[in-house]
């Protein structure tokens, strides 16, 4: 197509390796013209998830070659392909974890398109956000709300989503109790979004800013992650990639009460007494991913209730800094990438 780019500066994964030794690379590379369906997107920010930095230091085998992270994505349409509806040049658009499935598997035709075995997604199957250019299947965008600044709606495209699902998964009764473990990008979104809804919400995580953090946020109490909660609780999320706290939240829970663990990737799980931590009901479920309609009822739901996002802003060219300090936990709530 006559007039776009042909090439794009990028990071890339070149080794996975511990984010302390800047496993990314930041490369020029050719810009492929968007398909079909596809949207050609100038990146203005992008999100840093802790996916991004299992990806970076080898965690999740990395899908394609010299992959570029970043699924928090929020740019301005370029040009689309001749498939494309909804969607026109300059059009403020996200671009966010899920980039694609079947359409014809069980799963997909029964309204779980989260657990396609075809599903693919941005920044591991697909190059993503950690660029000046990318391209996305404009089936799987989204509007985006004016009036939000890019660098605070980056992250509800994923923390925001995944946080979302979690709690639906969590089946936390109407007005009931809610422990939070590990408080990052996604947790300090979803304690906002459990306490707009009328939950009591209590935060289990290590670090006094984090703790502080939700405190400000309207958490009811903030203590250690292996502390015990001051009531038993209704449901509990675990965001911490830990499976050691798995025995530690399910203990926490009232008779009938849910934990849902939010990561893509947990460290293993010790074993469970059953009498301690699933007798009486109790029940442990895992998140995978997340659905479109997930994605549409979060941004509808975010855009009315404005959670407080506190981010910690990195130029696009500190992607790797940027990863770095995530790992080491230096920064509370949502780093994002911003165009230079």
């Amino acid at each position: 197509m006559a007039g776009l780019p042909d090439s794009t500066v990028a990071w890339v994964v070149d080794r996975p390796a511990p984010a302390a030794e800047h496993p990314l690379r930041r490369v020029r590379r050719p810009l492929a013209a968007p398909g079909p369906y596809d949207l050609l997107i100038e990146v203005s920010a992008c999100g840093v998830c802790r996916t991004d930095l299992h990806l970076a230091e080898g965690d999740l085998a990395p899908h394609v070659e010299q992959c570029t992270p970043g699924h928090e994505v929020v740019g301005r349409v370029v040009a689309g392909g001749d498939a494309v509806s909804g969607f026109a040049p300059g059009d403020r658009v996200g671009v966010a974890w899920l980039a694609g499935t079947c359409g014809t598997c069980p799963y997909c035709r029964t309204g779980r398109e989260n657990l396609c075995p075809r599903s693919r997604y941005t920044g591991w199957d697909l190059h993503g956000g950690y660029a000046r250019y990318t391209v996305a299947d404009a089936r799987y965008a989204y509007h985006l709300p004016e009036g939000v600044p890019d660098e605070e709606v980056a992250p509800w495209l994923c923390a925001g989503i995944i946080g979302y699902r979690a709690l639906n998964r969590a089946e936390l009764p109407d007005g009931g109790r809610l422990g939070i473990y590990g408080f990052g990008a996604s947790a300090h979104l979803t304690a906002q979004l459990a306490i707009a809804r009328g939950a009591t919400v209590h935060v289990l995580t290590r670090g006094g800013a984090a703790r502080d953090l939700a405190l400000a946020l309207g958490a009811a109490s903030a203590r250690g992650p292996r502390d015990a909660p001051p009531e038993p609780l209704d449901a509990a999320i675990l965001f911490a990639p830990v499976g050691d706290l798995v025995p530690v939240a399910l203990a926490a829970l009232d008779r009938g009460g849910t934990l849902s663990v939010a990561g893509i990737h947990l460290t293993d799980v010790p074993a469970l007494s059953y009498q301690r931590h699933l007798f009486q009901e109790r029940t442990l479920r895992s998140v995978t991913a997340n659905t479109r309609e997930d994605g549409r009822a979060y941004l509808a739901e975010a855009a009315r209730h404005r959670p407080r996002v506190h981010v910690q802003r990195y130029p696009m060219g500190r992607a790797d800094q940027a990863l770095a300090d995530l790992a080491a936990g230096r920064f509370t709530g949502a780093a994002v990438l911003h165009a230079e």
